[in-house]
């Protein structure tokens, strides 16, 4: 398999967005999803400040749930005139347009084709996907004539870095690359969970350079992280620390069958950069392979690779395969206690 760029590409409505809020000309229609929850939000308030005058939100800016809305309601609200500035904004959260009957899509294709020109509507998800139904083809048709559809995704690696590095600067504190990818990898990449532990950090820190130990100290770890820590542990043959790291995760109401599942992948992407240090593959072919943004984490899985055979990787994602069988079949299985013993096995193959 070639490698190519990790880095995706920025889609063109993005890019679009960002340079019509840049010259003040927002379009009328927008759709905003993606994973991104922070960007999202960002740019909310960046169409907000652009369109808005401070001190006329009231009139100016208007937020709908869509969840009871109906299309004449929405209608109604864009003919509303605005006041002492040129465009209205309306803000309307997770309006599942795709599962409205008949009569409100033909309604909601009508208004989408005669949005009045001084008014620009946002339909934003967040606790709803956007998912279009593809056999809606008058419905796509007009969101796809009418509206942008924005979609903000997870940062690049060298974005998401730079971005951490502002951040903290504006706490006083400074933070180097490799730290910044630690603190990546160990409270995940979306700068909505990141921020409030940059906060945490910045707080924390006494000296001017932030370290990993002032991360490890404060910083609330994904379960990504937890369970690598805890695929590290059995690869080590260290059955305590595994059984502490699981313990502490089962304290948390952590499902038994998620944490099963997590390492099981876990234990697959280890084989796999195993495989690829047998053959000779490099880690450009393994980020490619399980689409990595960076290679801070395949730096990773090679490093645990090495601690363990191709035959000992295959051996353990079996168990892993067995147990999940087991747990998904077997009523009244002790799934906590298995999951111990799995850990013991494991481990004791190490040894």
């Amino acid at each position: 398999m070639a490698y190519q760029s990790a880095k995706p590409k920025e889609n063109a409505a993005f890019q679009k967005l960002k340079a019509d809020i840049s010259a003040g000309t927002p379009g009328c229609v927008y759709i905003f999803y993606g994973e991104e929850a922070y960007l999202r939000e960002y740019y909310l308030g960046e169409l907000r400040k652009k369109l808005i005058p401070a001190g006329f939100e009231e009139f100016n800016y208007h937020r709908l749930e869509g969840r009871e809305l109906t299309v004449q309601a929405l209608a109604e609200m864009a003919e509303a005139m605005p006041m002492m500035t040129e465009r209205t904004l309306i803000q309307v959260s997770d309006f599942d347009i795709f599962k409205l009957n008949e009569d409100q899509r033909e309604r909601l294709i009508a208004f989408l084709e005669d949005v009045p020109p001084y008014c620009c509507v946002v339909f934003s998800y967040d606790t709803l996907e956007y998912k279009p139904n593809r056999t809606m083809k008058k419905l796509c048709k007009a969101l796809s004539d009418r509206a942008e559809t924005v979609e903000f995704r997870q940062a690049d690696s060298s974005d998401l870095t730079a971005w951490i590095a502002r951040r903290f600067r504006a706490l006083g504190k400074e933070i180097d690359r490799q730290t910044a990818e630690y603190l990546i990898f160990l409270c995940g990449p979306l700068m909505t969970g990141l921020v409030p532990e940059i906060a945490k950090v910045g707080a924390y820190a006494k000296g001017k350079t932030v370290t990993q130990k002032d991360i490890d100290a404060v910083a609330d770890p994904v379960l990504s992280a937890e369970v690598f820590k805890l695929s590290d542990a059995v690869l080590a043959g260290s059955y305590d620390q595994a059984a502490r790291i699981l313990g502490d995760l089962l304290k948390m109401q952590t499902e038994p069958i998620l944490i099963l599942g997590m390492l099981g992948a876990q234990l697959r992407r280890i084989y796999t950069a195993r495989l690829a240090l047998d053959s000779g593959k490099d880690k450009y072919w393994l980020m490619s392979l399980w689409g990595y943004k960076s290679d801070y984490p395949v730096r990773m899985l090679l490093s645990a690779a090495k601690k363990a055979t191709a035959q000992w990787c295959a051996g353990a994602v079996k168990e892993c395969q067995v147990l999940d069988r087991r747990m998904k079949s077997e009523k009244g299985i002790d799934s906590a206690g298995e999951l111990k013993l799995l850990l013991v096995r494991l481990g004791a193959q190490r040894r």
